[in-house]
């Protein structure tokens, strides 16, 4: 798997490289974490286009794609309306919150892939792959992978045929037929609950092993298609500072990867509009969860509505709701606790007439735990 070309790719994803950047060929350049060369004039490897400079020969524009995007925000907010939450004993009538936030995890994601479907079409020579993407992780990609550098790996084609162990289905596989190039993405709507965890280095681990193995199944599986380098990155949909070296790109640079312009900016709005989409839903819910439903949509002639701190609107005509104490009314409270901070002659009375009870001291006993015994 080689290809020669005479400029420099749009971006760099992650890739393997078998050459340490002091004994690359002055006329080659090769990209870290992948799978192929690339050729390129030396001066031109030495001095990159700064990333907020660089642009590509494609562009699109929100306002020409923003009937399909918004038309793919209604589905997904749908989607979400529709789910019918299973009754829970803890979370009582708060399970609709509960699964809204699920539901809105899941179809965030849903949505991302949907909407680089859509806008990859900009670029005529990028064909998405978006169904039977369950590629084989064959028993040699994933030895090879866990059982040396992934910089040794470059160059290494594995029949897709093989014994596998299971499979990998990846969010997307964009292939561009002007460069001979596929990538491997999967979208994360965000890379936050993989901090702490070892399954991001699971992820790469498939992914890479997948890589091994694409361009054969590309061959039997999709008409005959043929790239000669796969590259591979996880897109985090909340665009927290990216990692090139290690895989890991913000959602604001897949300008890059999909070689068109305005992708990123498309996407923010995209995810701006679905988020407030969001926020009205649960709001809603929170709404009807704690009663309050039928005073925020009293009219003019009704009583005048309030915002407390949590943002929820309120009646000034009906008592405040302690959630963790007596069902008392503010008022009711306030009477007591200036009752306490004030005591009359009668208060002082009763306090002299009824004596303190004193706990009796006790024994304590402090060990490990016993099974308690029969009687």
């Amino acid at each position: 798997m080689t290809t020669f070309t005479s400029t420099i790719p749009a971006g760099e994803a992650l890739r393997s490289s078998i050459a340490a950047a002091g004994q690359a060929a002055p006329a080659a350049h090769h990209r870290p974490f992948g799978f192929g060369w690339t050729a390129v004039h030396a001066a031109a490897a030495l001095v990159r286009e700064p990333l907020s400079l660089r642009r590509h020969q494609h562009l699109v524009r929100f306002c020409d794609v923003e009937d399909d995007l918004d038309l793919l925000i209604d589905r997904a907010i749908a989607a979400i309306a529709e789910g019918e939450p299973v009754e829970d004993e803890i979370l009582g009538h708060y399970v609709h919150i509960a699964s809204l936030v699920r539901a809105v995890s899941f179809r965030e994601g849903k949505l991302l892939e949907q909407a680089v479907e859509r806008l990859a079409k900009a670029n005529p020579t990028i064909t998405v792959l978006t169904q039977s993407l369950k590629l084989p992780l064959v028993k040699a990609a994933l030895e090879a992978v866990s059982g040396n550098d992934w910089t040794h790996l470059d160059g290494i084609k594995l029949d897709c045929e093989a014994p596998a162990k299971g499979s990998y289905t990846p969010d997307l596989i964009v292939v561009n037929r002007a460069r001979h190039t596929a990538y491997i993405l999967d979208l994360k709507r965000s890379l936050a609950s993989y901090g702490d965890t070892s399954r991001l280095e699971e992820l790469k681990l498939k992914m890479m092993a997948s890589a091994m193995v694409l361009p054969d199944w590309l061959y039997k599986h999709q008409k005959r298609m043929m790239v000669d380098t796969v590259e591979v990155a996880i897109v985090d949909g909340a665009s927290r500072p990216s990692d090139h070296a290690s895989g890991v790109w913000a959602l604001s640079e897949i300008d890059d990867l999909l070689g068109i312009n305005g992708v990123a900016a498309c996407m923010a709005e995209l995810r701006l509009r679905f988020g407030r989409r969001v926020q009205q839903l649960l709001e809603g819910e929170a709404h009807r969860a704690l009663g309050l439903e039928r005073r925020a949509t009293t009219g003019p002639a009704g009583p005048t509505a309030r915002a407390t701190s949590s943002g929820l609107p309120t009646d000034p005509s009906q008592p405040l709701i302690r959630l963790n104490g007596l069902a008392r009314s503010f008022e009711d409270e306030r009477a007591v606790m200036l009752a306490d901070a004030h005591p009359g002659p009668d208060d002082l009375a009763r306090l002299h007439e009824e004596p303190d009870d004193e706990a009796a001291p006790a024994r304590i006993r402090v060990g490990f735990a016993r099974r308690p015994s029969a009687h």
